[in-house]
């Protein structure tokens, strides 16, 4: 499975474009694929995925958005995949964040792209920051009493 790490800041240029990190890059690479799979996150950010991991949100009848409340299931799956759009890398590697995007994550200037396993997520870097501070420290204190890594 193919595993994205580490954080990195970045600055969107005055085109709306932003560097991603060649480490991601090359794992598109790997797939001989020239575009990402944008769509809106959680908690405020973006979420990126190579066109692999995207197919596998897609299988199996898209079982990872299952809901007991199906009114609550369809609203999300219309979120998600009404702001999906494929993104593709140019030749410098940068993606172009659509104006939308842009707006739903807070997005003007600084950029963090931050790896999380099996998606790249985009930040503004406030909201890094501010995420950071609320929601990651208490959720450190709780996994240091029950993990031992």
């Amino acid at each position: 499975m193919k595993s994205f790490y580490g954080e990195h800041q970045f600055v969107i240029d005055p085109k709306n474009r932003v560097f991603i990190p060649s480490k991601f890059r090359d794992e598109l690479k790997k797939e001989k694929e020239k575009y990402f799979m944008l769509t809106i996150g959680l908690d405020g950010c973006l979420y990126l995925f190579l066109p692999s991991l995207w197919n596998e949100l897609l299988k199996n009848n898209m079982e990872v958005f299952k809901s007991d409340n199906r009114e609550e299931e369809r609203a999300f799956k219309r979120f998600f995949f009404s702001n999906a759009c494929d993104v593709v890398l140019d030749d410098q590697g940068r993606i172009l964040i659509p104006s939308s995007h842009r707006a739903y994550a807070g997005i003007k200037k600084d950029v963090v792209i931050v790896g999380v396993g099996n998606k790249i997520e985009l930040w503004s870097r406030e909201r890094w920051e501010d995420y950071k501070n609320k929601k990651i420290s208490s959720s450190l204190n709780k996994f240091s009493k029950i993990l031992d890594i």
